[in-house]
């Protein structure tokens, strides 16, 4: 079987959703194009947007560091867009540069606005790289993921 992941992308360039697309049991590769339409079709069937605004949706074949099936752009796990799953990415985060600065007495706050910095900064990197890396928008999702952890 033919396995890949294609994102279903709507008329502003965000992903709306990630469907692993098969295609028979074919020894001859299937061209991309045959994924994105069979994705398109899943995204109708699944309403992921009214019937009038279909035409807007589009597909590209997903791409991960990982391989084709890997999930997209980083090992972020799903929670990390919760403030309890941020907090705790940040503390990993923080423990590890403390560590591997040789554990030094008295400057948690300054490893936790480090761990913090990198964490957000590489977060909206991703989301940059998933929103197909529009121009003059990079820091849209850095000022979301701020604003975000600000309340």
């Amino acid at each position: 079987m033919n396995d890949r992941l294609v994102d279903v992308i709507d008329g502003s360039g965000s992903v709306l959703h990630t469907y692993p697309i098969t295609l028979g049991e074919s020894s001859e590769v299937a061209e991309d194009s045959a994924y994105q339409a069979k994705a398109l079709e899943a995204a109708a069937q699944s309403r992921l947007v009214p019937d009038a605004a279909l035409g807007t949706l589009t597909a590209r074949m997903h791409t991960g560091r990982g391989g084709q099936m890997a999930p997209y752009g980083d090992d972020l796990q799903s929670d990390s867009e919760t403030k309890f799953g941020l907090d705790q990415a940040v503390r990993e985060r923080a423990y590890l540069l403390w560590e591997s600065e040789g554990r030094p007495d008295g400057h948690a706050d300054e490893y936790w606005h480090r761990a913090f910095d990198q964490h957000l900064r590489e977060r909206a990197y991703v989301l940059w790289q998933q929103e197909g890396r529009p121009e003059g928008q990079q820091d849209k999702d850095w000022l979301r993921l701020v604003d975000f952890q600000s309340h």
